[in-house]
């Protein structure tokens, strides 16, 4: 008997699944009733896939993952520009897709569209073609990314809210309800409007996260540099070089700023 085949036997699978015989399940998977599973997919161990969910293309999925009815996963991407090539989905461990969840797969021979582990996507949340996630990420309901956005560890989007195709989101930042993010926004601020600005530090997920007091500090400083100062984005970066502590935050902040490409968002105050 085949490895597949043994943890087959050891999954739960509904008799109305769908599965393609060239899957490869994990062990201990729960498949629920009209689930489809593609030829080209991977499943990991003690994954639950509910009912009506769709899974396709060549996507990859950790251990111990939840997928909520009707979730589509690794779709074709709505994108003009595809045609047809073979690329990606890669997911890590312990994520949750609630209802009506969207992952398409990336466009370009090879290009993949990946999620870490430890993330909630809360109903009818979309991750566009060639998205790159990270870990411990929250997306509120009907929030969406377009192509190619990058959104960096413990960030919390709020529902509804819109980011632009190539966009990147700082790790530890927050984003209101409804928001238009046009433009990057920084590590550890909370940006919200249209289209959004941002007007705060993220001081409570800081603390939340066992950021310590000196290291706060010295991000409420870089802060106000950048969005308080009048200084322009250049002349913030040199007076933080010069003025602050370094920390791993700090130089993170820092790092992200000098990687900018589409600029970033605007203070309330500017």
């Amino acid at each position: 008997m085949t490895e597949e085949k043994e943890n087959i036997l050891q999954s739960v699978i509904h008799p109305t699944a769908i599965i393609d015989p060239e899957a490869k399940i994990g062990p201990n998977v729960k498949i629920g009733p009209y689930a489809v599973i593609g030829p080209h997919v991977t499943i990991g161990e003690g994954t639950e896939i509910m009912a009506h969910v769709v899974i396709d293309g060549w996507t990859t999925i950790g251990k111990n993952c939840r997928f909520f009815p009707s979730a589509s996963i690794g779709s074709e991407p709505q994108d003009l520009k595809f045609n047809g090539e073979k690329s990606y989905v890669i997911i890590g461990n312990r994520s949750v897709f609630r209802e009506f969840v969207t992952v398409s797969r990336a466009t370009g021979e090879g290009e993949e569209t990946r999620i870490g582990s430890d993330c909630l996507f809360q109903a009818c949340t979309h991750v566009a073609h060639n998205c790159n996630v990270g870990n411990h990420v929250i997306m509120s309901n009907c929030a969406g990314l377009a192509g190619h956005v990058t959104v960096e560890d413990k960030v919390v989007i709020g529902g509804i809210a819109g980011v632009h195709q190539f966009v990147k989101i700082g790790r530890g930042s927050m984003i209101g309800g409804l928001a238009k993010v046009v433009q990057d926004i920084p590590p550890f601020v909370i940006a919200d409007g249209q289209p959004a600005r941002s007007i705060g530090l993220n001081s409570v997920g800081l603390s939340r996260a066992g950021v310590s007091e000196d290291v706060r500090r010295e991000l409420k400083k870089a802060f106000r540099l950048l969005y308080r100062s009048g200084l322009n984005l250049k002349q913030a970066i040199f007076r933080m070089e010069e003025e602050l502590d370094s920390s791993e935050e700090v130089e993170h902040f820092l790092r992200f700023l000098r990687d900018a490409d589409r600029g970033i968002c605007r203070g309330t105050k500017e």
